[in-house]
């Protein structure tokens, strides 16, 4: 395909996860479950820190959004997928690559940001417990979540603006699942080296800074932790962060290991599969993290399902 303006051949090819025909319906059955069990998970993480009172902190708040944003970055390239999968096919079009990089950067970013944001709230609430509710006002929640994504707005908008003016060659193929920005880079026809290194200083910023914040408040936490006397009050103070560490240890390891294993082996279908660990399983797996490991999301999850179970019977007897 040639041109930045969108003219010549309308799509590009993505090779995906396996040409073998024989595996097509176990990957399309193996993902619309993993895509299905994601949605169904943080939707109902979403519903109960809505439906319960006592999670209207900042703490779930932050979760909340955290839930959405990962139901959005499973619906940026599983859906894809499975279409093509289902059809036999690597099509996609070009504003449909360009769609995905950018909305796919904003969820990634967006995840990261939130992370670090929710790093800040455990901080705030163990090592400054009496300014909690003052530092952590609804106002501040609302602004912090917007100034995440403001700025992964217009991150995300600058590098699909600078790929829009790359040209790229008839039957451009892509060594992946969906359009990711790296893999856009290595396949363009032109010359990259400006979106490159937008890209580098993009990642140094909003992906290391971040990173280094969440290492900065669990110092601090830790700190804390060890000038409390009371054992109990160590683990009570402690075990609110237990889910948050899990989920962030999840999410880096796992892009940290897409990174590793595209720098090492230089195999694309290794670096794929790879992916797959943080677009597709560490989504699925946040909601379970939280509703396992914390009383107070799996009790609020467990009045919701008992009302919606209770539900259909209230219908029915109002008919009745």
């Amino acid at each position: 395909m040639e041109t930045g303006n969108h003219s010549g051949a309308p799509q590009f090819l993505l090779q995906g996860l396996s040409n073998d025909p024989a595996l097509q319906p176990l990957l399309f059955g193996l993902f619309l479950s993993m895509y299905l069990v994601t949605v169904l998970g943080n939707l109902l993480i979403i519903l109960a820190v809505i439906s319960d009172p006592h999670l209207h902190t900042p703490m779930y708040f932050f979760l909340s959004n955290l839930s959405f944003a990962d139901i959005c970055f499973t619906s940026t390239t599983v859906p894809k997928l499975l279409v093509n999968v289902q059809a036999q096919s690597k099509d996609i079009s070009y504003i449909g690559c360009l769609a995905q990089v950018y909305f796919f950067m904003i969820f990634v970013g967006l995840d990261n940001f939130l992370l670090t944001v929710m790093a800040y709230d455990r901080f705030v609430a163990i090592c400054h417990p009496l300014h909690y509710t003052v530092i952590m006002n609804p106002r501040v929640c609302v602004l912090l979540v917007f100034m995440c994504w403001f700025i992964i707005f217009w991150d995300a908008l600058l590098h699909v603006l600078l790929v829009a003016q790359l040209t790229f060659c008839a039957g451009t193929e892509i060594p992946h699942f969906f359009c990711e920005l790296a893999q856009i880079l290595k396949v363009a026809c032109s010359d990259t080296l400006i979106v490159t290194i937008c890209m580098y200083m993009s990642t140094a910023l909003l992906g290391v800074l971040p990173f280094t914040g969440i290492l900065y408040s669990y110092s601090q936490i830790v700190s804390s932790l060890m000038k409390m006397s009371s054992a109990t009050s160590k683990y009570k103070a402690f075990s609110t962060c237990g889910s948050h560490l899990c989920v962030v240890s999840l999410f880096y390891g796992t892009v940290l290991g897409v990174y590793l294993t595209s720098a090492v082996t230089h195999s694309s279908e290794r670096s794929t599969v790879a992916s797959v660990m943080y677009t597709v399983v560490t989504p699925m797996l946040n909601p379970f993290i939280y509703s396992m490991r914390n009383k107070d999301v799996k009790g609020a999850l467990g009045k919701l399902l008992s009302r919606a179970a209770s539900c259909p019977l209230w219908v029915s007897r109002l008919r009745s």
